[in-house]
């Protein structure tokens, strides 16, 4: 405060009063509410700025916007469905539309796992897996992770959480199994077509986004002058070269001259993966097999039953998966020690019958 009596130093003091007193209504409204004040958002509120508090919903519509051109079509998918789901937490156990960023804690990580448990879906039968929980956190984590680079919040609340993800068996259709899928003619026409697409993703190990995209101009000669797949991950934009086995050229041949094909100028008639998966459920009651049959199944099998188990290097099925560590194909590495087991067993064979040779 100014010291002495003056008129001038009376409205000095006047002024800093009004000002002390409007700053403490600002403080005492905010923690009213139940926020973190800042000495910043203080000085905001006074200055007539208002006060810029970042939303958890100004997140993810900004997380998704800007990542839209950069992620695949399928990623950026599962950003829709995970913000689908924070919107209903938000309504349904906050009753709130919205969150400041600075509200985020602990406890809100882990009340928002417990919802995703529990949630019910109306639209199908089954609930979130355990990791499906964790991939739904996972994304949370990631455009939280933005918000800490942006100095949209201070704080990362996912410090102290750990994402929990179970081991999962890579499923896998046994050469018994393929045969018998290939072996199968369909008079429905898009029982037939989707058949072909799946063995001939068991083939070449194309996921379904870079099978669906998949041209003409892809088949190139390789160096062995034969016909091999160039292309591009969609996932991740990695070069992916794959020698073309004859099975698979010989289903390339069958649609050459597909009218739905020739239309988009692709080598296959363009289907979405949620109808492919929908058709290979009754291509596996047709076919007597009970595995749960979806199109990335074929991409197992390629990596399993039509390369490991037949001796192919796991560097080379790496490179021609498009992976970009070899860990991430030692998933499948199990398999290995099944060839190991048969052939073993073909040496004890042999070894049997040159000792019984020999007596």
């Amino acid at each position: 405060m100014g010291k002495g009596k003056t008129e001038e130093v009376r409205k000095l003091n006047s002024h800093l009063e009004r000002t002390r007193s409007q700053i403490s209504e600002y403080y005492h409204e905010m923690a009213q509410k139940g926020k973190i004040v800042t000495a910043e958002m203080v000085k905001g509120m006074y200055l007539g700025e208002g006060l810029q508090e970042f939303t958890l919903c100004n997140l993810v519509e900004y997380h998704n916007e800007h990542q839209k051109e950069l992620l695949a079509e399928g990623t950026i998918k599962n950003y829709y469905t995970t913000q689908k789901y924070i919107s209903k937490f938000l309504k349904t156990r906050r009753k709130l539309s919205d969150i400041h960023l600075s509200e985020l804690n602990y406890q809100f990580i882990t009340e928002f796992e417990r919802y995703l448990r529990s949630h019910k879906p109306t639209h199908y039968h089954k609930g979130l897996s355990n990791n499906g929980v964790m991939k739904h956190l996972e994304r949370l984590r990631k455009m939280v992770n933005l918000a800490v680079r942006l100095e949209w919040i201070d704080k990362d609340p996912f410090q102290q959480y750990h994402l929990r993800f179970h081991k999962v068996e890579r499923g896998f259709l046994t050469d018994g199994e393929l045969e018998t899928i290939e072996k199968k003619e369909f008079k429905i026409d898009r029982l037939q077509m989707v058949k072909d697409m799946f063995v001939f993703a068991c083939y070449t190990g194309l996921s379904y986004s870079d099978l669906i995209q998949l041209t003409p101009k892809n088949i190139q000669n390789g160096i062995d002058g034969e016909s091999w797949i160039k292309t591009k991950r969609q996932k991740t934009n990695i070069p992916v070269t794959t020698p073309l086995l004859p099975e698979a050229v010989e289903i390339i041949e069958r649609y050459k001259k597909d009218p739905r094909a020739n239309i988009t100028g692709t080598i296959f008639p363009c289907i979405s993966n949620q109808k492919i998966n929908s058709y290979l459920k009754e291509i596996a009651d047709l076919c007597n097999i009970e595995k749960n049959l979806t199109f990335h199944l074929a991409r197992h099998t390629f990596a399993t039953t039509v390369t490991l188990t037949n001796g192919v290097p796991i560097e080379t099925v790496s490179k021609m998966l498009g992976h970009t560590k070899i860990s991430t194909t030692q998933i499948y590495a199990r398999v290995l020690e099944k060839k190991i087991g048969e052939d073993m067993a073909l040496l004890k064979d042999r070894m049997r019958l040159k000792k019984a040779s020999n007596e």
